[in-house]
């Protein structure tokens, strides 16, 4: 069966906030869609860091980096989106359907699967907090559209960090893949492993909001 992009991948113009949430103890965090221009230096000084260099894109100056992400911003099956706390960004997430990218070459796709990359660029609480507030609003809105069910991943095999963190969190860490700029290693988060996460999450969060 399959699931129509809309249905799946939740996208708006430049600027546009598609998710609004109240954390108790950390603030307002929202989800709005990148804006290759009015973005574009916080995207350069992320991307630029020395952990940045498993994103990929170091080496891109700013005008690269910039019609990079208006290519992007024209696609319907790849998108980008800035994470803030009290309007101030701190994450970077992206989604794509994965049979519309070279790592659906590399396992067979499902109805409902969402792609998604994600880099973290600021601090902006303790390590736990954070965490879970990321989880809480990346889970949710990936998954949130009817079309969505399952979360796919492929973090750099060189980066043990980032595979220790999705085993932590309770994705289904699967084999390694050839991807043409990088050796991927793929990981799924489906509806039953996201609910399990939801309920650590709210306890993370609750804790948190009691001190």
């Amino acid at each position: 069966m399959t699931v129509r992009l809309q249905d799946r991948l939740r996208t708006g113009a430049p600027g546009a906030v598609l998710r609004h949430d109240e954390i108790p103890g950390f603030g307002t965090v929202t989800v709005r869609v990148l804006d290759p221009v009015a973005d574009l230096e916080t995207l350069h000084r992320w991307v630029t860091q020395p952990r940045g260099r498993f994103w990929g894109l170091a080496e891109l100056d700013r005008d690269e980096l910039r019609d990079l992400y208006a290519y992007v911003d024209g696609l319907e099956t790849h998108h980008a989106f800035l994470l803030c706390r009290d309007d101030e960004p701190f994450a970077l997430l992206q989604t794509y359907a994965p049979e519309h990218d070279p790592v659906g070459e590399c396992y067979e796709p499902r109805a409902g699967d969402v792609g998604l990359h994600f880099f973290l660029g600021e601090q902006v609480a303790d390590r736990e907090t954070q965490w879970a507030v990321l989880v809480r609003t990346i889970v949710g809105f990936v998954l949130g559209p009817p079309g969505a069910r399952r979360i796919v991943v492929e973090p750099d095999v060189g980066n043990a960090r980032a595979t220790a963190m999705l085993d932590g969190l309770g994705f289904e860490i699967g084999p390694e893949i050839a991807l043409p700029d990088k050796t991927a290693r793929l990981a799924f988060l489906d509806d039953a492993r996201a609910k399990s996460l939801e309920a650590a999450v709210c306890r993370v969060l609750g804790a948190a909001s009691d001190h």
